[in-house]
């Protein structure tokens, strides 16, 4: 058809000579320009490739950023003072670096609260839904190691004590773990080289792993709003103009929101105590994790002092595992949880439009996280304590026990027949989504 005819500068002399020897330009054609997009994206789906713009900005600041840093513990908090003082439009640097983190993990959370509402994880794209649960999981350990290179008081304690969690893993495992972490026997300088090497090399393997995610999507397609594979050239368009120019309106928007943060707010983010430098004899009276851990580190909180350890040693005599290796697992099970998930719901219908009780169920499970980062950011005392087990106990629920009967039990309303029947013909489908 016409609307997928191929771009006149393939035509061009010279890119016609390159192509014939290395055929990226036919590449680029096809999977950014003549690419078929389904027709009914909406703008929920701007954030995937917001999170890559974003990738590279964070890239690109911190490549500059590590020019002026220096990685030793006498001189990292005085470096990045300077940064911040002498270094031209350092203060602007360090702010897009920092405020970009957060940036980075709020498009990249909305973007699986997208793919799990829309169930962007069902067959035949579970393989593209575990790359992205992997690059979250390169996200958490990029930002986590980037955070200690401060090396303020939260940056010196919170290295402690996430470092020290895997103490809890039993038969001298954990111990060796912390030690290699480490580089010694004490959060120090081998440390921070090690966080600092880590930190600049992971970006370059989230790019790897970007790059997988995108080939896996483009095999397949994007998935939509109503769920359905696309039947033909009637349900897609071309990627170019229309959606380049939906995302560059979302990009705008975005930028906007973004240089709000950096100018007029540049802190919201941070923590007071990390502008202290780092001092192993004052603990800061409340440790806490940047905020896009909160949920998780709510969850590590969660688990009693008798839980299975308590009454194993109390019926048994003996300790299979104690409190703080199950908070350990309970944490890491958090997300691994989310590997499972193509697998555990069963239900042959994937947009939650057409699942009115998966939906509230859904729309639950989003207030439940948000009650965990509120719980993760006060002391574990009080009340604070049984609101984190009851809301780290319906997260498990909600994927082991929920998704699966759901898929079972729930009956699904009408699925219209193709993408284009809701907008060019009628039907019970038709019906059944102007009934929402």
């Amino acid at each position: 058809m016409a609307q997928f005819s191929k771009p006149a500068w393939l035509e061009n002399p010279l890119v016609r000579w390159v192509d014939h020897r290395l055929p990226v330009f036919s590449f680029m054609s096809h999977e950014l320009y003549e690419y078929p997009t389904p027709r009914n994206l909406n703008y929920w789906w701007n954030f995937g490739s917001l999170a890559g713009i974003i990738l590279v900005i964070m890239i690109v600041s911190g490549i500059t950023l590590a020019m002026h840093y220096v990685p030793h513990t006498d001189y990292a908090f005085d470096s990045v003072e300077r940064i911040m003082r002498d270094v031209n439009y350092g203060w602007l640097i360090r702010y897009i670096h920092m405020n970009g983190a957060s940036a980075f993990f709020v498009v990249v959370y909305i973007h699986i609260f997208r793919g799990m509402y829309f169930g962007s994880y069902k067959a035949p794209r579970e393989l593209l839904w575990i790359l992205g649960v992997v690059i979250l999981l390169l996200m958490m350990a990029t930002a986590f190691m980037g955070y200690v290179l401060p090396w303020g008081q939260m940056s010196f304690w919170g290295a402690t004590v996430i470092t020290n969690l895997f103490s809890a893993i039993p038969w001298g495992i954990g111990d060796w773990m912390v030690t290699l972490l480490w580089g010694g026997f004490a959060v120090d300088n081998p440390t921070l080289n090690r966080f600092y090497s880590l930190h600049y090399l992971l970006p370059f393997v989230l790019v790897g792993v970007v790059v997988l995610h995108i080939w896996a999507l483009h095999v397949h397609g994007s998935n939509n709003p109503v769920g359905i594979d696309t039947k033909g050239d009637q349900d897609v368009i071309p990627f170019h103009p229309y959606y380049t120019i939906k995302d560059t309106f979302g990009l705008g928007v975005f930028l906007i929101v973004f240089a709000g943060f950096i100018f007029f707010a540049p802190n919201f983010f941070g923590e007071p105590d990390n502008y202290i430098p780092a001092n192993p004899l004052a603990t800061p009276p409340h440790i806490v994790p940047e905020w896009y851990f909160l949920p998780f580190y709510a969850i590590l909180r969660a688990v009693p002092d008798n839980f299975i350890g308590g009454w194993v040693t109390n019926w048994m005599g003996f300790v299979i595992f104690d409190a703080k290796l199950a908070g350990v697992l309970a944490m890491f099970g958090s997300i691994g949880v989310l590997f499972l998930l193509p697998w555990l719901d069963r239900s042959p219908v994937r947009s939650s439009r057409f699942r009115p009780l998966f939906r509230q169920f859904f729309w639950l499970f989003v207030i439940d996280c948000a009650v965990l980062g509120w719980v993760g950011a006060n002391p574990a005392e009080g009340y604070f304590v049984l609101i984190g087990r009851i809301a780290t106990a319906f997260y498990f629920l909600y994927f082991l026990v929920i998704i699966p009967l759901l898929g079972i039990l729930e009956k699904p309303r009408p699925v219209p027949a193709s993408i284009s029947e809701p907008v060019l013909g009628g039907g019970a489908a038709t019906a059944a989504e102007r009934a929402q």
